[in-house]
């Protein structure tokens, strides 16, 4: 091997991980117990880092719920974390209500059917972009101390979690409903100055009935948290829509692209407080806690607000979601995973007394699954992470971060280890305003105990953008210990014994460093050097490129393959499949979303009875897919004009404000013809450049956007009966060159005058393909 360079760290065996200080977790003789040690959660005993992901029930139409939920499912998501939003439930004082999109029983109901466990965020205050952070009106004009122990807020907030425990009675976790899918709550949200009142809010919360395995509240903000009662979770976010419009990339975001052990990031919610966080000089920030690093709000994406428009990559988000991994994350927790559409009236705006005005409906928040339905691409890069996580998360969550010293010119890098084997995490990826530079002669050394590991064993460039999680000196089937340039996605029993699925590493060679026996090696070439056996891949990436060491078979799939890995089950049989589209795992067996042109699908178990055609490799089998129903493109009109929206500010930041009065705004009325709204789903793309656009079925507003580079996706089936009636409508006003709106560049109109223009409108009718 070459000699090691100034990449180098030594990583000893960490002290075995102790119980915390946290008045909560099961008793160990509970069945599926879920306890807490200093550095994991673990069931039954066994190191677990759940994957958590916030969808909204009462942001989404219940017909829908069953199969979002399975989308979560198969995105890797272990944990669903809801809000019950309290204005939502109970708009006039004493009527509460559960009934249609409120019915939060039957959606935890439908979220266990499905294998999903379940954290409650009870509030009484919520936050979630909702108009007075989810009181009801009558509530917030009440003379009384919110969010406080004044007794007559607290009688409030008992009656409403009452209400709140009546519904879910039966579906917590506990000794005697050991099945039960609720194992966490969360009290109220982003409240940084009043731990006795969390912990009076978790007593209350007991008091009517609530049973957690967890309790949890927000710590992010320098928040002061009662000690022992509540479990600290942490956001990270690659952009914030709170900032002001003259903001590039915002001071927090390198934070959260740079490997540290710092949990708490003081800027989420800056603008909601009245005054700015005072922080001791010795507040550890979350480093050096006595339980695990958990997060609850790790960007899915961004909102939106009027004045300051964000647009975040899919790989911005997966990139800090693998950062934060590697930073010492044993809980990863997504907001939002799934977006929604907002209660009418009932979002946070200017006019109700807040910094942003967020769009009347539009809470897409550009998630990896969107309003309508849609699984975009960090959808897959994420399963892919998750993947990942449930095969070795045991491994990792066992391992301590060790994050090198970081000089100008250096990757960045951090190891998780346990003291003899590890993971070698990297990221090289920021936002494209803030992107970092490749790195050439990049190679890492890690000194381990009783041995050393120099990977790769030449220096490689590292790509601007690249980021990955190396495996060094890990088990994979019968292999002891394998040190791999790829990063791992999952392992199961094949046709011929243990397979290892990787995703290789952009522009750097798959490399297998092997330590000990290693049996007889197929389809790699092999170099001895000492004691360890480099292997080398002879085929060129993808399904056929496979190494047999043993009994033992790594497959080395290129980006686009490995971002196509789903797992999960198919007429009982636990299931690998390859589908470069959407789907989900259901009833009927693996349903793939059908594209507009013929597709194929590999599968491991094969399927029973069906056709198979030729593939690659010794351990899938390929079946054809069908091409989806034709969409239809929209006639639509040109907009007669382009009026710009009145200059006006408001709120209590005194930003620019979204227009109310859309009188003046330009309008065109497009048909949508019946034949094009057959499908359970039928899903309006409209691409546009504008403003703001707000899209009407007679006097009913159903979605609204303010342009920010993105299509504006509208599922039309829900309107299918008044769509034979009367019209789509669309009102708008015009983009304004001389607006001081942020945009990102990348995108932002170039026009010196006004634009305002749709320049497609496509149905796409949503169809699947049931396979079993």
């Amino acid at each position: 091997m070459t000699e090691a360079t100034t990449n180098v760290v030594r990583v000893t065996a960490p002290k075995p991980a102790t119980e915390t200080p946290l008045e909560m977790g099961d008793d160990r003789s509970v069945e599926q117990s879920i306890r807490l040690t200093s550095r994991y959660v673990t069931v039954d005993g066994t190191p677990w880092i759940p994957v958590m992901g916030e969808y909204h029930f009462s942001r989404d139409l219940p017909q829908r719920w069953e199969t979002e939920l399975r989308k979560l499912k198969a995105g890797g998501i272990s944990v669903l974390a809801t809000y019950l939003i309290w204005n939502i439930h109970e708009d006039v004082e004493g009527e509460v209500r559960w009934d249609g999109h409120r019915d939060v029983r039957r959606f935890i109901e439908i979220a266990d059917r499905v294998g999903l466990k379940v954290m409650l965020r009870i509030g009484p205050w919520a936050h979630g972009e909702a108009r007075n952070g989810g009181f009801p009106d009558w509530l917030q004009a009440m003379p009384m101390r919110h969010r406080s122990d004044d007794p007559a807020y607290l009688a409030y907030a008992r009656t409403w979690y009452a209400a709140i425990e009546e519904q879910v009675r039966g579906l917590f976790h506990t000794a005697d409903n050991p099945a039960g899918p609720i194992i966490g709550i969360q009290v109220d949200n982003e409240l940084y100055d009043n731990g006795p009142h969390l912990a009076t809010l978790r007593t209350i919360a007991e008091e009517v009935g609530m049973r957690a395995s967890l309790w949890t509240a927000t710590g992010w903000g320098g928040a002061e948290l009662p000690y022992g009662r509540v479990l600290p979770v942490y956001a990270g976010y690659s952009d914030g829509f709170w900032e002001e419009s003259t903001t590039g990339w915002p001071g927090f975001g390198v934070m959260h692209f740079t490997y540290n052990t710092v949990r708490d990031d003081l800027t989420v919610g800056a603008d909601l407080r009245d005054a700015p966080v005072e922080i001791d000089d010795d507040a550890n920030l979350g480093t050096g806690d006595p339980w695990p690093f958990v997060t609850c709000e790790l960007g899915g994406g961004m909102a939106v607000a009027y004045h300051r428009r964000p647009l975040v990559d899919s790989d911005d988000v997966a990139a800090l979601a693998l950062t934060k991994v590697g930073s010492g994350s044993s809980w990863q927790g997504y907001y939002m995973y799934h977006g929604g559409l907002q209660a009418m009236g009932l979002q946070e705006s200017h006019d109700t007394g807040y910094p942003n005005d967020v769009p009347a409906r539009d809470y897409d928040f550009h998630a990896p699954l969107g309003t309508v339905g849609s699984q975009r691409r960090h959808y897959h890069l994420l399963r892919q992470q998750h993947l990942m996580l449930s095969s070795f998360g045991s491994a990792i969550a066992d391992s301590v971060t060790t994050i090198p010293e970081q000089h100008e010119g250096s990757p960045r890098w951090a190891v998780r280890s346990n003291g003899r084997s590890a993971f070698l995490f990297a990221n090289n990826h920021q936002p494209a305003i803030a992107a970092l530079p490749a790195l050439d002669d990049v190679q890492f050394t890690v000194e381990f105990d009783d041995a050393s590991v120099t990977i790769p064993t030449s220096p490689v460039s590292l790509a601007s953008g690249a980021y990955f999680a190396w495996p060094l000196r890990q088990r994979f089937g019968s292999l002891a210990a394998a040190s791999v340039t790829a990063q791992p996605v999952t392992e199961f029993e094949g046709p011929n014994g243990p397979v290892v699925l990787f995703a290789a590493s952009e522009g750097i060679d798959v490399e297998i460093q092997l330590e000990g026996s290693a049996g007889d090696v197929e389809g790699a070439t092999a170099i001895s050097d000492g004691e360890v056996l480099v292997l080398r891949p002879d085929a060129a990436r993808g399904l056929g490129r496979e190494v047999r060491i043993g009994d033992t078979t790594l497959v080395f799939l290129d980006g686009a393959t490995a971002e196509s890995v789903w797992r999960g089950d198919i007429d009982g049989r636990d299931s690998v499949v390859l589908w470069r589209g959407g789907g989900w795992f259901g009833e009927r067996g693996f349903e793939a979303v059908l594209g507009s042109a013929g597709q194929e699908l590999d599968v491991f178990p094969p399927l029973e009875g069906a056709e198979r055609l030729s593939g690659e490799g010794s351990v899938f089998a390929r079946y054809a897919v069908p091409a989806a129903p034709a969409e239809r493109a929209l006639e639509v009109p040109a907009f007669g004009s382009a009026p710009v929206a009145p200059v006006r500010r408001a709120g209590s930041s005194g930003r620019l404000s979204a227009p109310v009065d859309f009188s003046g705004a330009a309008s065109i009325e497009v048909s949508v013809p019946a034949e094009a709204l057959t499908a359970d789903r039928a899903i309006l793309s409209l691409d546009w450049t504008g403003d703001v656009i707000r899209a009407y079925v007679g006097d009913e507003l159903i979605a609204d956007q303010y342009w920010y580079g993105r299509m504006l996706e509208i599922d039309l089936a829900p309107y299918a009966e008044k769509l034979e009636e009367t019209p789509l409508t669309l009102r708008a006003f015009a983009w304004e060159p001389a607006t001081e709106v942020y945009v990102d560049e990348r995108v932002r109109p170039q026009s010196e005058t006004p634009v305002l223009e749709v320049r497609s409108a496509i149905v796409r009718p949503v169809a699947t393909r049931a396979f079993a």
